[in-house]
């Protein structure tokens, strides 16, 4: 009986150990824990599916949440590269821009990111008086430059997709652009895991390859062309335009996020997110989708 029960042991803990290798091999293949991320993924495509299709302003919530955690990561980030970037009033103004675009539309969106600009400049310049946080007045306009880019890059493109969400049918849109930019990450990375030999931008993002932004526009072009027929009420050849857009959309904000984390000596924006760093490390490139999407629909619906 104990030789047994010892026996058994033996086994689960060699299966246990196998199980352990073979997650090891492939997150230093992937070059993340990719069970994990597959499963963080899966729980906000869910949300992300319940706020579009059941309670409309439900999505107004979680660009909110998802826009204040990256302008803090983004802020944190510049912080870290030597510019004083106020993180506090920076994140409260920013989450205020996705209910005014929802509520207020254009204008809305506009003003309210003006309004947060400003108002978080006011704060860094008031700063600027304290004896203790006194800088040089070249620092004073980089730091007031700063506060500029990290609303208009998180807060006014994540309206812009609160903008389309709101439009009469802008639910499939939104869908539509988010899958299609999902869709290229996911091509681009079986692609240029499988056959990934000739390197897009080395200096960049040394892991991208010509082969993998080739799998990313393959699969976004396909996924493009199906939801034109089935979702978005357009022609094949519109999903064609569409899906090039999105994927070349979508991979110039991938590779602008990856030359602002190479300027600043860092490896993810944060580690909010098990398996893929941090919210803006999974918004580089949907966020510029947005604008492009946002484009797409004034032009044709």
């Amino acid at each position: 009986m104990h030789a047994r029960k010892a026996d058994l042991d033996q086994q689960i803990e060699a299966t246990r150990a196998q199980y352990e290798a073979l997650e090891q091999r492939i997150e230093a293949r992937a070059g993340r824990n990719l069970i994990l991320a597959i499963l963080i993924g899966l729980a906000a495509g869910g949300l992300l599916l319940l706020s579009l299709f059941v309670v409309k302003w439900l999505f107004v919530l979680f660009v909110m949440a998802i826009v204040g955690f990256a302008v803090w990561e983004l802020a944190s980030a510049l912080r870290t590269g030597g510019m004083h970037v106020p993180r506090i009033p920076l994140t409260v103004a920013s989450v205020f821009v996705p209910p005014a675009a929802y509520f207020l539309g254009p204008s809305g969106l506009l003003a309210t990111l003006l309004g947060a600009i400003v108002l978080t400049a006011l704060w860094r310049i008031a700063i600027q008086f304290s004896p203790s946080q006194r800088t040089t007045g070249r620092r004073l306009l980089g730091d007031l430059a700063g506060i500029a880019f990290v609303n208009t890059y998180v807060s006014f493109l994540g309206g812009l997709a609160v903008l389309l969400t709101a439009e009469d049918g802008g639910e499939w849109w939104t869908l539509g652009f988010i899958a299609i930019a999902v869709a290229t990450d996911v091509g681009a990375y079986i692609f240029g895991l499988s056959f990934g030999k000739h390197k897009m931008a080395p200096v960049i993002s040394p892991k991208k390859t010509w082969e993998g932004f080739g799998g990313g526009m393959l699969f976004g072009v396909i996924v493009a062309v199906l939801l034109a027929l089935f979702a978005l009420d357009q022609q094949w050849w519109f999903g064609i335009v569409f899906g090039i857009a999105i994927v070349l959309a979508a991979t110039m904000g991938d590779l602008v996020e990856s030359l602002i984390k190479r300027d600043l000596g860092i490896k993810d924006m944060s580690s909010l997110l098990p398996g893929h760093g941090g919210f803006l490390d999974r918004l580089d490139s949907i966020l510029p989708s947005a604008a492009v999407a946002y484009l797409a629909y004034l032009l044709v619906a």
